[in-house]
């Protein structure tokens, strides 16, 4: 027996922990469930109007008075108001503790209820129950209600996502445990495919009975459309409003309401640049956001790890944003470039030739040739494929290592050849003397790109005698005016030679309708909205002939990281999530309870195949995609960059075998692809994470040929998106297998 074995068997492990304490909760769901199932439709919806009063009954008393003092506030000298807010704040607390405790009373029946209206819903096409003021508004807007006299008849099926959906899901216990873990405020990591949205019913239901509102999070829009669409019948039954801030403009009447409804659904950005956008509002009746009480995160990994250290920023127009450089100064950078890619392409054929011969010195010579194409030019392709052959990166390694030597002392004897240096570790570009001297030409100032050393010049102009006041202070505007202009004029060919040679098409960027739109190399998908910062975004529209936007400046700006900690409650719900379990608890103080699979993982996890090269592991790969297709099993390809992607499509091109791939020109067909990539003999490639909030189902032929096949290209450098990737397979105990293909020269 390990350490760890003898530790658990003495105080056992923390997830039999959890269990043990969430337990008695599902056994009291289950004591209370009988007698709601009882009950007939009209009694059922009565019973939760019986919970809402209790809970508000229970604050009634803290709400008068917060009432009272705020309506006496214009009688309160101001030197004294702030006390009075302070005790305001006070009483808040205290009823958003008094809810809890009722909150937690309240669970045992309303997750029987919402079970019960579940059962129900999958058990009867139609559902009659006496229409109230409610009934009747739903039914003037939505086709799975009608009015028939006083009674109002709701239906089991409705149109979700843009396909006509017929409710089939009634509650597991492991997805009553689910659902106390997200009531608690902790994260439930829960297998994919055992139904974390139907999970999210239970708390969303109990928790929107205060009427302070319950805010679900998604990490795309199609996603929270479809879920409140596909969930929201299951509320309304009840009473409760819901609404999707997705569906609306920003700042809009209809966002407003949205907000105001008792479960509001939305993605993760939205509710975001909300919070930002009320911080920005010059009145009261423009803000469209209440209280932070209550969210659950689907994906949370995703959304409270990946996404949230990079800021949401609302930026507007700069003075005279429109008078660039960057058109202007093209045709100077693409002649630079290439000049460059000549220079890399001599280096490349130098290098390969000499490192060929047996000669030590020449082949000494030959890595500095290679070195000096890989500075002039890292992401040139014929570069690339050399550099996979054995043993020539270790060689180049060597040589960089000689030249970086005492902080770097003889790397100029390496770089002075070039136009300009490449670094691609700091995302960096600098000119050379000779890349100077190319554009500046035959210009009368041969200083026209060089920055002057403003501090010295300027040390320089104080111990200048003989100058008035006056003059030194024309002179000193006249050095700041010229730096200024030649700073821009740097800045602005950096930025356009990075464009040139650090960002490719249909990679990081791809161009649709006349716009250059970011691609999340995690995901392959479309981050609309979001664009380069300090000039990059403009140089890279310049460089594809668009429209070149205007300068911005940041106006607001909140990592999600610190928005999501604003709120009172926080749960969230994902596959993967243990193996940040200590960055949760750090950072938002959340626990991640790991929820047992309703069914067994019958998924056969097969150890790393491991290739020597690139070229061995991806002819393998397609050897591995062409033998399942041939069992008749559907292949998923997870892969950890659209470019990857992409090479693999070509590869299945020419070996005729059809596939679908998700990437960020196909990103609003995503849900679609990956629900029909289930089916026979079909193969999907999709980088990372794509696709997540769609179940694959696999018909009666496709689970007796072996389940679904995973197949990874790589691993990622984060456990958790393997396990992500893993996790398609194998849904509530599916045959399924998963394995990863690894190069010795994989990053």
């Amino acid at each position: 027996m390990g350490f760890n074995e003898f530790i658990s068997s003495i105080f056992g492990n923390k997830a039999s922990r959890d269990m043990k304490e969430i337990q008695p909760w599902v056994n009291k769901i289950k004591a209370v469930y009988p007698e709601i199932a009882a009950l007939d439709n009209d009694a059922l919806r009565a019973k939760t109007d019986e919970l809402k009063a209790n809970i508000s009954n229970a604050a009634a008393e803290q709400r008068a008075k917060v009432n009272e003092l705020k309506a006496g506030i214009e009688n309160v000298e101001l030197e004294k108001r702030e006390a009075v807010f302070a005790q305001v704040d006070k009483i808040d607390k205290e009823i958003l503790e008094i809810y809890e405790k009722a909150l937690d009373e309240a669970l045992p029946t309303a997750f029987a209820i919402v079970k019960e209206t579940a059962r129900r819903f999958t058990e009867n096409e139609e559902i009659t129950v006496t229409a109230n003021d409610f009934d009747r508004t739903l039914a003037a807007t939505k086709d799975f209600v009608r009015i028939e006299g006083d009674k109002a008849i709701y239906q089991n099926h409705w149109v979700a996502g843009g396909n006509e959906i017929v409710w089939n899901m009634i509650h597991y216990d492991v997805q009553l445990f689910g659902g106390v873990v997200l009531h608690k405020g902790k994260i439930a990591e829960m297998a994919t495919g055992e139904g974390k949205t139907l999970v999210a019913t239970l708390p969303v239901f109990l928790n929107a009975l205060t009427g302070n509102g319950v805010h679900v999070v998604t990490v795309n829009d199609y996603l929270s459309k479809r879920d409140s669409e596909w969930m929201g019948p299951l509320y309304m039954f009840h009473g409760l409003s819901v609404d999707c801030i997705d569906k609306h403009q920003p700042n809009s009447d209809a966002r407003r309401k949205a907000y105001l409804a008792d479960i509001t659904f939305g993605t993760n950005n939205e509710f975001g640049f909300d919070y930002l956008r009320d911080n920005m509002a010059i009145s009261p009746k423009d803000l469209v956001q209440r209280q932070h009480n209550y969210a659950i995160v689907d994906e949370v990994d995703s959304v409270l790890i990946d996404d949230a250290r990079t800021p949401l920023i609302i930026s507007g127009p700069v003075p005279k944003g429109e008078d660039q450089l960057f058109e202007e100064l093209r045709p100077l950078v693409e002649r630079l470039v290439e000049a460059q890619k000549k220079l890399a392409t001599q280096y490349l054929t130098e290098a390969r030739k000499l490192i060929a011969s047996g000669d030590k010195k020449e082949q000494e010579e030959g890595y500095l040739a290679l070195f000096r194409s890989h500075k002039a030019l890292p992401k040139n392709k014929p570069l690339i494929k050399f550099l996979s052959e054995q043993g020539i990166k270790a060689g180049m390694l060597k040589t960089e290592e000689i030249y970086m030597e005492q902080n770097n002392k003889r790397m100029h004897e390496a770089t002075d050849p070039l136009y300009f240096v490449i670094d691609e570790k700091l995302n960096s570009v600098d000119l050379t003397d000779k890349g100077v001297d190319l554009i500046t030409g035959n210009a009368e100032d041969p200083t026209l790109f060089v920055l002057p050393d403003i501090t010295a010049e300027l040390s320089e102009l104080e111990n200048e005698s003989g100058l008035s006041d006056e003059q030194r202070l024309e002179k000193k505007d006249r050095l700041l005016t010229n730096y200024a202009i030649k700073s821009e004029r740097v800045h602005t060919i950096n930025q356009l030679l990075k464009a040139y040679t650090m960002f490719e098409k249909d990679d990081e960027y791809v161009v649709i309708e006349g716009q250059v739109k970011i691609v999340d190399e995690q995901t392959g998908r479309i981050m609309e909205g979001r664009r380069y910062s300090d000039g990059l975004h403009q140089a890279i529209e310049a460089k594809e002939r668009v429209k070149v936007e205007a300068a911005t400046q940041t106006f607001a700006t909140i990592t999600l990281q610190n928005y999501f900690r604003m709120y009172h409650k926080l749960s969230g719900m994902t596959g993967t999530a243990e193996t940040e379990a200590g960055e949760f608890w750090d950072i938002y103080k959340l626990d991640v309870v790991v929820i047992p699979t309703n069914r067994p993982i019958s998924r056969n996890d097969m150890n790393d195949r491991v290739y020597k090269t690139k070229r061995e592991k991806y002819k393998a790969v397609i050897e591995e995609i062409e033998k399942m297709v041939n069992e008749g099993r559907p292949v998923l390809v997870g892969t950890t960059s659209v470019e990857i992607s992409e090479m693999l499509s070509k590869m299945l091109a020419m070996r005729k075998i059809p596939h679908n791939v998700l990437n960020a020109k196909l990103h609003q067909k995503e849900a679609d692809i990956v629900a029909q990539a289930g089916q026979s003999s079909t193969v999907t490639i999709a980088t990372n994470m794509a696709g997540r909030g769609t179940d694959i189902k696999l018909s009666t032929e496709v689970k007796a040929a072996g389940g679904l096949a995973i197949i990874g290209t790589e691993r990622h450098e984060s456990r958790r998106v393997d396990r992500q990737l893993r996790g398609r397979a194998g849904r509530q105990g599916d045959p399924g297998s998963s394995v990863f293909f690894v190069a010795l020269e994989d990053d």
